[in-house]
């Protein structure tokens, strides 16, 4: 009897165990995939069609990246999934994010903002706030240090650099590279991200502590202040 009459003769919950076993993990589908980490479904749901209704779970974005967006309770709305299972796919979501900043970190040069972006990008271009962090960096642009400034909307009138320079001083940082995310997935900058990068820099310039970028990250975009022009070091 040939593997694919076996694997039509399996529970539908099972078949994805011997796709992967006779073809790769690369041959499944992406509920495929999910299904075979919840290993199980629910009385009259199987696996596969369990996995399927996680992927249409978020209404901010469908597929494997709804993840990003689902809360415990979101997921324990659904039937067949309970606490368990949704730590186990929040879980996973938060391995994807830290797997592809493990990657990027490879290639991290604070000089050169693209690799920056990258680094950043996975972490940031989900979230649905605004986060913005700071960098700390030694005089040979080594990193000492990063910050959590704000999270909700980037507004000068919200953010004040006393508290940063204080951390700042006390990691002995020379220079500094702010980064912050826009949730619209537009990397353009903002009156307010133009209005903080120049409070921060001025009062920077005053401490001998150099803003050398402010970038911003979109989906799958990203602008730098220093690249614009906006930021003259």
């Amino acid at each position: 009897m040939n593997s694919g009459i076996l694997m039509k003769m399996l529970p539908e919950d099972e078949r994805p165990y011997e796709k992967c076993l006779n073809s790769g993990p690369e041959a499944l589908s992406d509920a495929e995939l999910l299904a075979v980490i919840l290993r199980s479904g629910a009385q009259g749901i199987t696996s596969i069609e369990l996995a399927r209704s996680v992927l249409e779970l978020s209404d901010f974005e469908k597929g494997l990246t709804g993840i990003y967006h689902m809360s415990l309770e979101d997921l324990c709305s659904l039937k067949g999934i309970g606490k368990v299972k949704a730590i186990q796919i929040l879980c996973i979501g938060e391995l994807s994010k830290r797997i592809a900043r493990a990657e990027s970190r490879k290639k991290l040069n604070f000089n050169d903002p693209s690799s920056v972006a990258d680094y950043f990008m996975e972490k940031l271009r989900h979230e649905e706030q605004e986060e913005l962090f700071c960098l700390l960096l030694d005089t040979k642009n080594a990193l000492l240090g990063e910050i959590m400034l704000s999270k909700g909307t980037v507004n000068q009138s919200l953010i004040t650099p006393r508290e940063l320079f204080i951390k700042a001083l006390s990691f002995r940082a020379v220079n500094m590279i702010l980064i912050h995310n826009h949730p619209s997935g537009d990397a353009s900058p903002s009156n307010d991200d133009l209005a903080v990068t120049e409070r921060i820099r001025k009062a920077g310039d005053l401490l001998g502590i150099s803003l050398l970028d402010h970038i911003i990250i979109g989906d799958r975009r990203y602008t730098s202040l220093r690249e614009k022009g906006y930021l003259i070091i």
